[in-house]
């Protein structure tokens, strides 16, 4: 069991780092050299982007990574 939750920690760890590679960071545009906001439609528009998805993504496969790190803790 502890070698499966290894397996899937280490699976976790490499799909976290996928996504957030994939992430663009938050001054990427021309509109972030110049430090504008999204407003408006830009910010309706931005929960249906990419970003926005693996935002999400990153979030869940971080909690779940280190969940995943704690039960492998409490197995030891």
């Amino acid at each position: 069991m502890k070698l499966a939750l290894m397996i899937v920690q280490l699976i976790c760890a490499l799909f976290l780092i996928v996504v957030i590679m994939l992430q663009s960071g938050k001054n990427s545009g021309l509109g972030g050299s110049f430090g504008q906001s999204q407003t408006g439609f830009g910010a309706q528009a931005k929960s249906k982007t990419w970003d926005a998805k693996f935002a999400r993504m990153t979030k869940w496969v971080a909690l779940a990574f280190v969940v995943l790190t704690l039960v492998l803790f409490l197995l030891k």
